[in-house]
């Protein structure tokens, strides 16, 4: 898959980001002076502990959220030009997210979750790739079940295909392992790298898990905050 972002940019970068956010003690800066960038087909982990502001920079960097200052580069887009409806139809079919609680529409079924997105892009061929995504995780005989009739991992499973259904440019994943035991959240991580692989998709995620962010080609690790540019790889 070829980006439509210009070549010699970064899918995704960050130019003195930060975040603050009002308390009744006064502004509490949640990131600061973050400096990032990420080249189309890379994967990159960020880690740090809880409440290091991994989560923050997740949604930053996809558009779901605005800074309080620096800037947002987003495939070839300076998101600080953008208002919210502008950033959803830049992310449509171009953006993948796979969360920690799935997210998954509960009145749906398996299918319906993975077609959704497909039918939102104008996909004329979305029962069709639908299908083949379910296919992909290997559950096309849950494809009627609702998430409520699904397992956990099953459910993360229908994530990762709805994420990659639309052949999208980057996919984002926050905690993609965190609802799981160690055994499921194992055979996730194989198929989140075995379908990124396949479908040479720049993934960024978040994790707290060493297992998973060593399977990514470069970390950055937060602390407070900042960028621990001791701990980047």
């Amino acid at each position: 898959m070829t980006s439509s972002a210009p070549a010699q940019f970064p899918v995704v970068a960050a130019r003195a980001l930060s975040q603050r956010v009002a308390t009744a003690d006064g502004k509490l800066v949640i990131l600061s002076d973050v400096e990032l960038a990420v080249k189309a087909g890379e994967t990159l982990a960020i880690t740090g502990a809880s409440g290091s502001g991994k989560s923050t920079l997740l949604g930053l960097l996809a558009g779901l959220d605005q800074p309080s200052s620096g800037e947002l580069f987003l495939l070839g887009q300076n998101l600080n030009a953008l208002d919210e409806d502008a950033r959803a139809r830049l992310r449509a079919g171009r953006i993948g997210f796979v969360f920690q609680s799935f997210q998954l529409l509960p009145a749906l079924t398996a299918l319906e979750n993975i077609l959704l997105p497909l039918e939102l892009a104008g996909r004329a061929d979305a029962r069709e790739r639908a299908s083949h995504w379910l296919d992909r995780v290997g559950l096309t005989a849950r494809a009627g079940h609702t998430p409520r009739q699904l397992s956990g991992g099953e459910q993360q499973r229908i994530a990762l295909a709805r994420a990659f259904a639309t052949d999208p440019e980057i996919v984002f994943a926050d905690e993609p392992t965190g609802n799981l035991d160690a055994d499921t959240g194992a055979r996730i991580i194989d198929l989140l790298f075995e379908l990124n692989a396949s479908a040479h998709t720049t993934l960024i995620l978040v994790t707290h898990d060493d297992a998973l962010a060593a399977r990514c080609q470069r970390r950055i690790h937060l602390v407070a905050g900042h960028v621990n540019k001791a701990a980047a790889a």
